[in-house]
C-alpha cells in the first residue's frame, strides 16, 4: 500500500482528462536541465499514461508497480518558457526514433530534427516538444522497423518497405498529443515540421495553428534517398515549397530575447 504522504506529494502534479473513450494521466511539470551546445537550458518535463478508465491519483499511483510500464514506453513533452500564456509558441510533434535519436544513425534526419527543434524552441523563448513513443517507424514499432531496414538494404524505399510488411505508409495518430496540448495551451501555436499530415491532424482537431517553421538539414549520402522519399512519396514539403500550398500561410516567428 502506498503511503498517504507520498500520494499527497504526487497528486498535485497529476492531471486527468479524456482522450476519445480513454483517459490520459499527465504528470508534471518537472524541472529538466538540458545541455544545448554547451549551455544549460531548463525545460519543464511532463509524461503521460493512457488508461481505459478515469482513476483517482491514489489509485493510479498504487497501480504503477504492477502495470509493467517498462514493457510499453510512454510519451512525454518538454515545455520551455511561459508556454501557456506566451503570444507566440513553437511546437514540435517528434516521433521517437530509437536509431536516430539514441544511436545517432545517419540513415535518417531524426536525431538532427530532435536537437534542432529543441534549440529553436529555446531561442524563441516559449514552446513545447512532444516526444511520441508509439510513433517508431511511422507507427510500426521498433521490431518491425528493423525488418523494414533490411528490406531497404535490398533496394526498397521507406514507404514500400512498410507496405510490404502489411502496414500503411504512415500509421501515426496524434489524438493523445493533441489532448495534452489542449491541457497545456489554448492560444495559437506555430508548428515545426515539413509534414502536411501533422498540420492536418491539428487543424482537423480544431486547433489554431498560426503557421509553420520548416526543419531540413543533416543531408548526407546515407539519408539522401530517405529524405527524397519523404518528399516524393510521403508528401513532405521540400525546402523550397511554400507552406501556403498546404493550406496555411508560412510564418516564422521572431525569436524572443
Amino acid at each position: 500500500m502506498i503511503n498517504s504522504h507520498i500520494i499527497q506529494l504526487l497528486a498535485p502534479k497529476i492531471q486527468t482528462f479524456p482522450s476519445g473513450k480513454e483517459f490520459i494521466h499527465l504528470v508534471g511539470p518537472i524541472k529538466l536541465p538540458v545541455n544545448l551546445d554547451g549551455e544549460t537550458r531548463t525545460f519543464q518535463w511532463y509524461s503521460w499514461l493512457k488508461t481505459d478508465k478515469a482513476m483517482e491519483s491514489g489509485e493510479l499511483i498504487a497501480s504503477l508497480a504492477g502495470a509493467e510500464l517498462a514493457e510499453r514506453q510512454q510519451s512525454s513533452v518538454l515545455v520551455y518558457g511561459d508556454f501557456a500564456e506566451a503570444q507566440d509558441a513553437l511546437i514540435r510533434m517528434h516521433s521517437i526514433c530509437h536509431t536516430g535519436d539514441i544511436f545517432g544513425s545517419k540513415r535518417c534526419d531524426c536525431g538532427f530534427q530532435l536537437e534542432q527543434s529543441m534549440k529553436m524552441i529555446a531561442a524563441h523563448g516559449a514552446g513545447a516538444l512532444f516526444y511520441l513513443a508509439n510513433h517508431e517507424g511511422r507507427g510500426i514499432g521498433l521490431f518491425s522497423k528493423a525488418m523494414a531496414y533490411i528490406l531497404q538494404e535490398e533496394g526498397l524505399d521507406t514507404v514500400d518497405a512498410n507496405l510490404q510488411l502489411g502496414f500503411t505508409d504512415d500509421a501515426r495518430n496524434y489524438d493523445d498529443a493533441i489532448a495534452v496540448l489542449r491541457a497545456l495551451r489554448s492560444a495559437p501555436v506555430t508548428l515545426i515540421t515539413n509534414n502536411p499530415r501533422k498540420l492536418a491532424a491539428l487543424q482537423e482537431a480544431g486547433l489554431n495553428v498560426g503557421g509553420r517553421v520548416p526543419l531540413w538539414g543533416d543531408r548526407s549520402a546515407f539519408n539522401e534517398k530517405y529524405l527524397q522519399t519523404k518528399v516524393n512519396r510521403s508528401g513532405h514539403l521540400a525546402e523550397s515549397d511554400n507552406w501556403a500550398d498546404a493550406g496555411t500561410e508560412t510564418r516564422v516567428p521572431h525569436a524572443q530575447a
